[in-house]
């Protein structure tokens, strides 16, 4: 798939996630947008999947930290085969295996249940650390928010996958510098945050979340990389796409109404 294309699914997605929480009436907006970019890379360039086996023994394995961007998951999942794309109208509805957080029993290619932030890179960690110990070749996936960066748990994880030399494990920060009170700088101060990976041995890219050439060649990069953990920090927009919701911290947990997905889809297919 060309770069053109993945941009052009990119755009089907983020136009999918605006539609799905729309009807909803509730779910995340900011943390969705931002990441159609690199979730787009991910399912149509990057992991090794097969959504007709999604057991499948030598997958690579991608784990979603943030669950609460579950909605750009889903929207790639649904374009990429694994679910039909009218089941992207139940999200969040009683009874519908899109909830507002990916559960792992409920709907076949997620890999765990997500919830609790800052938990993903210690079970993405683990992951890496089976695959090690019985010499397989898939690897492991973490996307992670720049807010969860503030939980303990998150650097326990990242001493334990240094000190094993987890080269087949790679993470995934969407450093779009807001979290639910306000901006991560003002919330908790994360910078120098590339410089912190660095001194607990990891290798550390940093790029542009929107450019998908830059997403893939950074995934390729950590391949070639030997006995470390790789860290991309994926510097992206809040919201990117929908003019009225980029870099404002309140669209982080808010879906749009009726007006609004209007003026977000017109925006977005205009792109």
């Amino acid at each position: 798939m060309t770069i053109l294309e993945l941009e052009k699914k990119a755009n089907t997605i983020r136009q999918q996630v605006i539609i799905m929480l729309q009807k909803a009436g509730s779910g995340h907006s900011a943390g969705p947008l931002g990441m159609a970019d690199v979730f787009a890379a991910l399912y149509f360039s990057i992991l090794k999947h097969n959504p007709k086996k999604p057991e499948w023994a030598e997958r690579d394995r991608l784990i979603l930290s943030n669950g609460h961007i579950c909605p750009v998951r889903y929207a790639a999942m649904a374009e990429a085969g694994y679910f039909p794309k009218k089941e992207l109208a139940t999200l969040r509805q009683f009874g519908s295996r899109l909830q507002g957080h990916p559960e792992r029993l409920k709907l076949p290619g997620i890999e765990t249940t997500s919830g609790p932030l800052g938990s993903g890179l210690s079970q993405a960690a683990g992951m890496a650390l089976v695959g090690k110990m019985d010499k397989k070749s898939w690897r492991v996936y973490c996307v992670m928010s720049d807010g969860e960066q503030n939980a303990g748990q998150t650097w326990e994880a990242v001493l334990f996958a240094a000190k094993n030399k987890l080269d087949n494990l790679v993470a995934i920060i969407d450093r779009n510098n807001i979290q639910i009170d306000g901006y991560t700088e003002d919330v908790m101060p994360l910078n120098p945050l590339g410089e912190k990976y660095e001194a607990f041995n990891w290798n550390v890219l940093e790029i542009d979340g929107h450019n998908i050439e830059e997403i893939i060649d950074a995934c390729s990069h950590a391949k070639a990389v030997q006995k470390q953990p790789t860290l991309i920090i994926a510097n992206t927009i809040a919201g990117k796409g929908v003019s009225f919701m980029e870099n404002k911290y309140e669209w982080h947990g808010k879906p749009p109404n009726k007006e609004e997905a209007k003026q977000a889809l017109k925006e977005l297919k205009a792109q």
